[in-house]
Parts: structure tokens; C-alpha cells; sequence
């Protein structure tokens, strides 16, 4: 799951304003605030959250030394997933988790940090699929994952 930015396959970034498009999820649950690259060949996406003491979730876990929650690092993870899936025809769609695998927690995030979100979509079909992925900050692991989900029409959720 390495990717540049100057790899010809890599389509633009994706903005805030194009993710809102995409996802159902408003603050304080959008967890993706853009897309730096996506190769839909590959399967793969990076996106980016940026971490501020402002988020809610640093007011309550924690106070005093506040870090992201497991639970909303992998939230993100599903998000990228959702939108690297989004790009790869299912428009209509949106994905539903229905497990979390081998969720490795590894570096806290805190207030400051920018967490990249490397995701790769191992299999999608009109049913569902899978995503791996990992959230780094700078050069370290912060979690790693697998999520599988699956596909609703937009409008029965």
C-alpha cells in the first residue's frame, strides 16, 4: 500500500466539500476531512483527519491527557473505505459495517496529530466487500484493521 502522489495513476485529491457528497456522516461524526490520493486500479486510498483539541470526543476521553478513541479511528477507517468504494461505481450505496477483525492498537492519537488513513479494498461486490487499513501519524502505525461491510441502498438506512 504504497503510493506517491506523483504516480500516474493516482487520481486528484478529494476535498471536504466532494467527501460530504459522498458520505451521509455531518460533524461531529465526519472523521474524513480529505483525500490526499486513490488509485482505483490498485484499490487503494489515503485520506487525512486532522486532529484538533477542539474535537468533542478530547473533552471527555480522557481530560488532561486526551487521545482519539479506538472505536472512532476505525469510524475513519470505515469512512475511507466508504469513499474508495464510492469511487469504484457504487454510488447509490452506502456502506454498513458488520465486523471489525484484527484491530491492532498501536501509538495514541492526540490533540495536534494528523492521522493518515492508508485503506485497501480487498473485495467489493453489490452485496458488500472488505477493506484493510492502517491510520499512521508521521512515520509511526497508530492502528491497523480489517472491516467488512455491507452495501445498503442510500435511502434504507
Amino acid at each position: 500500500m504504497e503510493e506517491t502522489l506523483s504516480d500516474p495513476k493516482i487520481e486528484s485529491p478529494i476535498s471536504l466539500k466532494e467527501i460530504m457528497e459522498i458520505l451521509p456522516h455531518r460533524y461531529p461524526f465526519l472523521f474524513v476531512d480529505k483525500v490526499v490520493s486513490i488509485d482505483l486500479e490498485a484499490n487503494t486510498i489515503i485520506a487525512q483527519k486532522n486532529l484538533t483539541i477542539n474535537e468533542e470526543f478530547f473533552q471527555g476521553h480522557f481530560p488532561g491527557v486526551p487521545i482519539m478513541p479506538g472505536v472512532l479511528m476505525l469510524e475513519a477507517l470505515a469512512q475511507t473505505g466508504g469513499i474508495l468504494v464510492h469511487q469504484k461505481g457504487y454510488k447509490d450505496k452506502s456502506a454498513v459495517i458488520l465486523n471489525v477483525n484484527n484491530a491492532k492498537f498501536r501509538k495514541s492519537v492526540k490533540p495536534g496529530d494528523v492521522l493518515m488513513i492508508h485503506a485497501f479494498c480487498e473485495y467489493v461486490s453489490s452485496k458488500g466487500g472488505r477493506i484493510k487499513g492502517r491510520g499512521m501519524v508521521g512515520d509511526k502505525i497508530a492502528f491497523e484493521a480489517e472491516i467488512s461491510f455491507a452495501l445498503c441502498d442510500k435511502n434504507q438506512i
